[in-house]
């Protein structure tokens, strides 16, 4: 049979011609050193619009593109933007439906759901824009500058909106205890991989051309190394540290005074074991009980939802009479342990970015990120079999590699549909998310926007614009629960709508 060849406008490709652009990797590929010579041809991807990749969570300062931002040497994959919305509309489905479809929401302790994906797709697509942006540095120490300050910023904008100064939808209060202020969530794990995935790429980069496999492993095994170390380090912690037993104090929040045992203000775990995943006497937990305090730690842990602490799991609801005494214990789901082995996440982002840097033809780059990102997939399933479980509270490394894996079959499909075959108006909505993610997980996300209306109320505080308009479609579908999900449909809408009305307005939130 004959091989169909490859082109690249995206033909087809027959097995025959798989193995020639494995064999002939040299032939699709650019020679790239830090220099710049030769440059990652995105230029000749013609769907991608204009405007450099300048970062990956974008943004604290207001910025509006000039005639210079027309420069046709200066584009903007498209794709990513629409990965970066898409994630951004996944983060407020979940947060805000799953309270009516648990099945979607946070995994209660071990497997994955839809939820679950929504963090290692932030975390992959940070390591990829990183490869945009430092494929060519002028200045190592000026860039690292740079790095180093957005990081900074982005840490200090994650505890802002997540260290419990705002309390969210349903909630007016607002204010924080510096003495129980929580130090990690999201925006926190995101500066920590991008910081890891922007210091490699800038000071353990090799300065060879890449022209074949071999140059390309040359020029980049450092980082494959420093990945597989931190890994490496995270399993040794994870299974060689000994947890002994425990105590911790039960906060008003938490407290269940309906419950036997619960009227004690202080609980005592009982541990002393080594290598446990269960989340009493894991040493994710315990490492950030020792660096960070418990009351520094996120109060309504997933595994709340467990059977063991809840009557209604999988989702939240009264403890069982027979409830062990760490249900009301408190647990970081973006601790710092797990946060190193997040890292990896936007490490191997990073190297799908390489293949896009480097990898001149469409096809050619669908093929080599189709095969990685299969190879992680099954990767981390054979893990799961052999023992470890994907868990995204303890980010185990099956659940790293099937995730990984999985961002990297959606970055495929995403390219495909819209920087190949340029369908790109179906995609819109989510390419403005996408240009202006920060602000929209500010305001959606983090429900500054709806706890600011729920503000404004008549009477009753449940008497407000948001409450009411959900009330209403709810009552519209006769079901609390699918008239929950329209709303959020049409949430998701909104804030697409917004962030086109920015995009027209030529406004980015930069940081």
């Amino acid at each position: 049979m004959k091989s169909l060849p490859i082109t690249k406008e995206g033909g087809c490709v027959g097995i025959s011609g798989i193995v020639n652009v494995w064999r002939n990797w040299g032939w699709g590929m650019s020679a790239v050193g830090d220099s710049g010579e030769g440059a990652p041809l995105l230029g000749e991807i013609v769907c991608l619009s204009l405007e450099e990749e300048e970062s990956t969570a974008a943004p604290a300062a207001v910025s509006k593109h000039t005639d210079s931002d027309s420069d046709p040497k200066q584009r903007r994959l498209v794709s990513l933007d629409v990965f970066r919305g898409l994630t951004i509309a996944l983060m407020i489905l979940v947060d805000d439906a799953g309270k009516a479809f648990p099945s979607i929401n946070h995994s209660p302790w071990f497997g994955v759901t839809l939820a679950d994906f929504v963090m290692p797709f932030f975390l992959f697509i940070v390591g990829v824009s990183a490869s945009l942006v430092f494929k060519r540095v002028s200045s190592k120490p000026q860039a690292t500058k740079k790095v180093l300050l957005r990081t900074v910023k982005l840490f200090i904008l994650g505890v802002f909106l997540q260290g419990g100064y705002f309390h969210g939808r349903g909630n007016l209060s607002y204010g924080v205890d510096i003495a129980k202020i929580r130090w990690m969530g999201v925006l926190q794990r995101i500066s920590i991989g991008y910081l890891f995935s922007s210091i490699l790429e800038i000071w353990f980069t090799n300065d060879y051309p890449v022209d074949s496999t071999k140059a390309f492993v040359r020029r980049y095994y450092f980082q494959a190394v420093a990945g597989i170390l931190i890994g490496l380090s995270y399993l040794i912690l994870l299974y060689g540290l000994y947890v002994p037993d425990w105590f911790f104090e039960i906060s008003s929040l938490n407290m269940e005074s309906s419950v036997s045992g619960y009227g004690l203000r202080t609980q005592t775990v009982n541990c002393g074991v080594r290598g446990s995943l269960e989340p009493p006497c894991n040493v994710v937990g315990m490492i950030d009980r020792l660096l960070l305090g418990e009351k520094h730690l996120y109060q309504r842990p997933v595994y709340r939802r467990t059977k063991e602490c809840s009557v209604n799991s999988p989702d939240y609801g009264p403890l069982p009479s027979n409830a062990p005494g760490w249900c009301l214990a408190p647990f970081d789901p973006e601790g710092i342990l797990s946060s190193l082995m997040a890292a990896i996440t936007c490490l191997v982002g990073l190297h799908f970015g390489h293949i896009l840097v480097h990898v001149k033809d469409h096809m050619q780059r669908v093929i080599f990120w189709s095969i990685f990102s299969v190879f992680l997939t099954l990767a981390g399933y054979v893990l799961e079999l052999a023992g470890v479980p994907l868990s995204k509270p303890l980010y185990t490394l099956s659940y790293m590699f099937v995730t990984a894996g999985v961002s990297g079959l959606l970055l495929v499909v995403l390219y495909y549909i819209v920087d190949v075959k340029c369908f790109q108006k179906a995609m819109i909505l989510f390419q403005w998310m996408g240009m202006n993610a920060l602000i929209l997980y500010a305001l959606a996300a983090c429900d500054l926007f709806s706890g600011a209306l729920q503000g404004f109320y008549w009477y009753s505080p449940e008497n407000n614009l948001v409450d009411i308009t959900e009330r209403f479609i709810q009552a519209a579908f006769n079901s609390k629960k699918w008239g929950t999900l329209v709303f959020v449909m049409l949430e998701i809408l909104f804030w697409g709508l917004v962030a086109g009305f920015l995009h027209a307005k030529k406004v980015y939130i930069k940081l």
